[in-house]
């Protein structure tokens, strides 16, 4: 057996929140029988670019295309339709006529192709973050920072394809403090431990920016003759991936309405009066934006589950009829790793392992699933990553 490893430079790209590349190591085989050293290496890469594109999310048009050309001087890296963002050879094994290499890929997912959409995800919503407190004085509408979310929450549940939701509401998050200090590391952590102790695979936060009043005029209204006065919404919301922490997409939203209770009357922003007033109708309007735009951002994604239980050739994944699963769907394993930069910044990425696992128990929120030739596992462990095969 003649071994070969390459370490080449891994370049690791710190994206802008739109686009986050996630780094995934595995292998990939090929025969050297009756074709040169050359042809079977770019054949094993190939093979290994397959396994993480399918459970990355990601797709270009031919692996073969990618990878062709690429293998110059021992040195393997691509700059391709924004999926494929590079690639490092970590190892290279000659067994007489076989070849396995190992690769690491930087990918992100695809945009235009759309693998998941029969998958509904985990969505936790927390509680948004009024930003100008004393903005919601009249009215004194302070609890709209959780009505809003709770409305946000109902209605994802009743109208939208892609998501199941959860919220929790009762108690405020540092998110505001973290991301008014650019703690980007720390919010982080807090997504993740959010995610594990609820079971999400994306968790969602906001902020409430503007409830402040117009004393004039907009669009033509009338109503501050009357003492009426348009009234503005302002939203800013963060939708996170729960498994790596990492900043999956964020917008901001905003219109006004006139306001048509009485200054000096409390209002409460969970009654049916409120919610049907007309500042009402146009914070409903709102939330449904964020609706699609969540659905849009979500329904793309990897199918993706944490493995909560380990046994023999037997795994349970926090994944179940909710989220659309069925007996016979398949499954790969990827073991979650780490690493810091040399700044001390936290990365975190996936080694797909070997195994493929078949469901044959489902219960409204889990998964039992085997390896069908009964091989048990090697290093897969709880809280590692299963991510559903797309047929």
């Amino acid at each position: 057996m003649r071994t070969l490893i390459k370490t080449l430079l891994l370049i690791i790209i710190v994206c802008s929140p739109a686009v986050n590349a996630q780094w995934y190591e595995t292998q990939g085989y090929a025969n050297s029988k009756g074709v040169s050293i050359e042809v079977a290496r770019t054949q094993a890469v190939e093979n290994a670019l397959k396994k993480a594109l399918l459970v990355s999310g990601a797709s270009v048009s031919s692996v073969q295309q990618v990878v062709n050309g690429l293998l110059t001087q021992d040195q393997i890296s691509i700059r391709a339709s924004g999926s494929v963002n590079s690639i490092e050879l970590v190892d290279e094994i000659h067994s007489g006529n076989l070849i396995t290499v190992t690769i690491r890929a930087d990918i992100f997912p695809q945009e235009k192709k759309c693998f998941a959409v029969d998958f509904k995800k985990s969505l936790l919503i927390t509680r948004s973050h009024l930003v100008h407190r004393e903005q919601a004085n009249i009215g004194e509408i302070y609890n709209i920072d959780k009505s809003v979310m709770v409305k946000l929450g109902e209605l994802l549940n009743q109208h939208s394809t892609f998501t199941k939701t959860s919220t929790i509401i009762d108690n405020k998050t540092d998110f505001a403090r973290l991301n008014n200090s650019l703690a980007s590391d720390k919010i982080s952590l807090l997504t993740q431990s959010l995610s594990d102790s609820t079971n999400s695979q994306y968790v969602m936060f906001s902020e409430i920016t503007n409830l402040s009043f117009d004393e004039q005029s907009t669009n033509g209204w009338m109503f501050w003759q009357q003492g009426i006065y348009p009234r503005d919404f302002g939203l800013n919301v963060y939708l996170y991936n729960g498994l790596n922490g990492q900043l999956v997409w964020q917008n901001s939203y905003s219109n006004s309405a006139p306001w048509t209770f009485l200054k000096r009357i409390k209002v409460d922003p969970s009654s049916n009066a409120f919610w049907q007033s007309e500042y009402g109708v146009m914070v409903t309007a709102i939330v449904s934006k964020v609706i699609k735009d969540i659905d849009e951002n979500i329904m793309c994604e990897p199918s993706q589950g944490k493995i909560l239980k380990v046994q023999g050739n037997q795994v349970t994944v926090d994944l179940g009829r909710d989220n659309g699963l069925k007996i016979g769907d398949e499954f790969s394993l990827l073991h979650r790793t780490h690493f810091n930069s040399n700044r001390s910044r936290a990365y975190t990425g996936f080694s797909v392992s070997p195994y493929k696992v078949k469901v044959i128990k489902l219960t409204r929120e889990t998964a039992t699933a085997v390896t069908p030739d009964g091989q048990i596992f090697g290093n897969i462990q709880i809280e590692d990553i299963a991510v559903r095969d797309e047929n």
